[in-house]
């Protein structure tokens, strides 16, 4: 483990961190969080994220903000940022409210956003 937030651990996983948020974002955590992810990207070099929001019911604007701008930051950095795990709930209701999440890419499961960070991920066997 790199660091982690309250009960939000933040991994290394060769040149990608993954956090995981697993708790709700109140306002102090969000930004705990997005200083602490911005840290170790700066301690650890890495060159890809992965934020799994797939835990989390529900989104704010303010979280939708701080997840957005950690990956705008990120990318200032050098490091890529996918979002992963996002229910449709979620989804449909950051588009009803016009938000975009711009400069950030995203993707169903943990194992498509380490793929398009280039990550070869074993295939599950049926």
């Amino acid at each position: 483990m790199v660091t982690s937030i309250g009960m939000i651990p933040i991994l290394r996983i060769g040149p990608t961190l993954l956090a995981t948020i697993s708790v709700e974002l109140r306002d102090a955590v969000a930004d705990a969080f997005q200083a602490a992810v911005l840290t170790a990207i700066e301690k650890e070099g890495s060159t890809g994220l992965v934020i799994d929001i797939s835990a989390l019911e529900i989104v704010d604007s303010y979280v939708a903000r701080i997840l957005a701008e950690t990956g705008r930051m990120a990318r200032l950095m050098g490091t890529e940022t996918v979002l992963v795990g996002m229910r449709p709930e979620v989804a449909a209701t950051l588009v009803r409210m016009g938000y975009a999440m711009e400069g950030v890419r995203t993707a169903l499961e943990l194992e498509d956003g380490l793929a398009l960070l280039g990550h070869v991920v074993p295939k599950k066997k049926a």
